[in-house]
């Protein structure tokens, strides 16, 4: 069998697991994943070593190939002079899966605020919790923001 990178079985097993979890990919794409995560060298990965590497149809790979780079979790170069298409992790991932969490919380935020506008009725106990957790939320913000600028 034709590897062009090297890659330890369990922590391919753990990757397949945990990104599988993550990003609720379908079996075969986390597999994907999780292979491209051993190219170190960047130097890609062609769609024939996929379906020969994990042993999976062309139609099956072409299925996960697609749904990867259609979240952002791939990208894919052609190569000078070359018709084939190399994969590699998208390194700006990390910087998107944040963006839209941080998106998620604002989102949040502002929910919250309409809720208490609206609401008639006024609760201490309760209130003072709805707090604590916006300011959570805007704590996690600006950490996360912060931390995307070094990214």
């Amino acid at each position: 069998m034709h590897k062009s990178i090297e890659i330890d079985e369990k922590i391919f097993q753990d990757a397949v697991k945990f990104y599988g979890t993550v990003f609720n990919l379908p079996p075969l794409a986390s597999k994907i994943y999780a292979y491209l995560l051993f190219d170190y060298e960047k130097m890609g990965i062609t769609f024939d070593e996929f379906v020969e590497v994990l042993s999976a149809s062309k139609s099956s790979v072409s299925t996960s190939i697609s749904l990867l780079l259609s979240s952002q979790l791939i990208v894919d170069h052609n190569k000078m002079d070359e018709r084939k298409r190399y994969f590699f992790i998208n390194d700006e991932y990390k910087k998107i899966r944040f963006e839209k969490i941080v998106q998620k919380m604002k989102d949040e935020l502002k929910l919250l605020d309409d809720l208490d506008k609206f609401k008639k009725v006024k609760d201490d106990g309760y209130d003072e919790k709805i707090e604590a957790y916006k300011a959570l939320l805007d704590k996690n913000i600006i950490n996360i923001q912060e931390s995307l600028n070094k990214l």
